[in-house]
């Protein structure tokens, strides 16, 4: 690249680019199913520019500038992909938010980030509205979807407004690769979610490993996982841009679409977290299960006991990968390692299996994963507001990934389980604090403690979630009532898959919680274990 080339790490310049060689190709199709019909929308590089444009307008009349912050409350829609163009032309912040997020997860997101907008998916209204007075900073609100709102006190417009103006043509103001394109939350495994601070030179360089990750120039891939999370929105999104494929969304994910969904679009990939691969493959066989288009899953954690059956039932291969939003990466490519493996890093990063004084572990050994760049440098990650996870997380010169895993005699890696425990359920890391405060809240619940317990799905690392309860009356106790409410205040994966009626949450001395005896007494057949239905 010549000097006064524009660096297509930096999002808004690859589009730029794109819409000059490629203007009317649909590199991206959103679909949404309603019933047996799929509707569908569109985006070419020329639109794609074009909106971009009129969005980075829009965001200078609220008075963004350079480095400020939105949030972003979407599924998956064309809208979110124009929202992440014009921002980065604009050289502001943007905030990705799941629109399940709700109640003070949310409220501490919007405080946390400093957002002073946000632009909002009209069915994620109902969770913002009832924490707007909790985040002082929100002055505008954008609403994809319905009108815009009348009865609240920040300035507000309808997204569509935004895009049916005309504007005249502003300059890329992002020139640095390494300024923050975004604020991607982690899960919050302890205490509050941390926001990572992301430079556009992420998006780019995960953009460009398409070829890497098995994608040919003719390939169409598809995801039904949010934009919202690194998985789709680097991986999917980034890999379909940079290549110049035609990706295919799902506004959400359904698993009894998914086939249907790669049959009718022509999709060749797409890719999956472990809990969801598990949910696919227990669906019911049908007659044209091998019928489809696909050549790989793309796959963050298939379990090694339906891989080989479920590449033979779909016939299709399994691209297994591992990785973060902060950076670290295994792949295994299809017939490379094997089964149940990770993978190995790739040429441009050293992967090593550490225990608690870093020193390196024989084969077969477990520890933690960690990373280094091939120059022997660590990869950069910032936490926004939090200079001490930012050192923890780099310590000593290694990324630290935070799971365990261990390494064969051939350099093949294995994931095992999060650090320190955690629960992983479906993907997404639980913080039981957020489920605890919601339940402790409920009339019923004298005392509550959230712990996990292997998955029933399978997949290595993966945990159901258990609300061990000790109630006021456990003679009038309604474990409906307590899932209804869990539906209501909750995000899906937050929700628990059982309820443990108790007498007491076991304590020691100093009124911390003991796992290991409601673990012990946790029996799916124990009448006072309430499964979800």
């Amino acid at each position: 690249m010549s000097s006064t080339e524009p660096d297509i790490a930096i999002l808004a310049n690859l589009i730029n680019k794109k819409r000059k060689i490629l203007p009317d190709l649909d590199v991206l199709t959103f679909v949404t199913a309603r019933g047996s019909e799929f509707i569908d929308d569109t985006r070419t590089y020329q639109q794609l520019w074009s909106n971009g444009q009129k969005v980075a307008h829009g965001l200078e009349a609220e008075n963004m500038n350079l480095g400020d912050s939105f949030a972003l409350i979407a599924l998956n829609q064309p809208e979110f992909v124009d929202t992440m163009v014009g921002s980065s032309i604009l050289g502001t912040i943007f905030v990705p938010i799941d629109p399940r997020t709700k109640g003070k997860k949310l409220s501490f997101m919007l405080n946390h980030a400093e957002c002073k907008g946000a632009i909002v998916g009209d069915y994620a209204m109902e969770n913002l509205l009832p924490v707007l007075d909790e985040c002082p900073l929100i002055e505008w609100i954008w609403v994809i979807g319905k009108s815009a709102i009348t009865k609240i006190s920040r300035r507000n417009k309808n997204f569509g407004e935004i895009l049916s103006r005309s504007v005249s043509e502003i300059e890329i103001r992002v020139s640095d690769p390494e300024a923050p394109m975004q604020m991607l939350y982690t899960s919050g495994t302890t205490g509050d979610p941390k926001a990572i601070l992301s430079p556009h030179a992420r998006f780019g360089f995960v953009g460009s490993l398409g070829p890497t990750l098995g994608l040919k120039e003719d390939d169409r891939p598809y995801t039904g996982l949010s934009l919202t999370h690194a998985n789709a929105q680097l991986i999917t999104l980034g890999t379909t841009l940079h290549m110049g494929l035609r990706g295919v969304f799902s506004r959400k994910f359904t698993k009894s679409k998914l086939w249907d969904i790669t049959r009718l679009y022509g999709c060749t990939t797409f890719n999956l977290l472990g809990g969801m691969t598990t949910a696919i493959y227990s669906e019911p066989q049908k007659y044209n299960d091998r019928d489809n288009p696909v050549r790989f899953v793309l796959s963050a954690g298939m379990p090694a006991n339906i891989w080989s059956e479920f590449a033979s039932r779909f016939d299709c291969e399994v691209y297994e990968f591992y990785g973060a939003a902060e950076g670290g990466l295994t792949i295994n490519p299809p017939d490379s390692g094997p089964v149940g493996s990770i993978g190995a890093p790739p040429d441009a990063l050293i992967g090593r299996i550490v225990d608690e004084n870093d020193n390196e572990l024989p084969a077969n050994e477990p520890g933690e994963i960690v990373f280094q760049n091939t120059d022997g440098t660590c990869p950069i990650i910032s936490y926004y507001k939090n200079p001490t996870a930012s050192s923890d997380k780099m310590n000593n010169g290694w990324l630290r990934m935070g799971d365990i895993g261990y390494r064969d005699e051939n350099g093949w890696f294995y994931f095992m389980h999060r650090k320190g425990g955690g629960i992983r359920h479906n993907g997404d890391f639980v913080n039981p604090a957020f489920v605890e405060k919601e339940l402790a809240e409920h009339p019923m619940v004298d005392d509550v403690f959230v712990y996990g317990v292997p998955s029933s799905n399978g997949v290595p690392g993966e945990k159901d979630v258990v609300a061990a309860i000790v109630s006021t009356d456990k003679a009038t106790f309604q474990p409906a009532d307590i899932f209804k409410t869990c539906v209501e205040k909750l995000e899906s994966n937050f929700i628990p898959s059982y309820i443990q009626l108790v007498d007491e949450i076991p304590k020691t001395a100093s009124e911390k919680p003991q796992e290991r005896f409601l673990l012990e007494a946790f029996t799916v057949k124990d009448p006072c274990i309430y499964p979800r239905d």
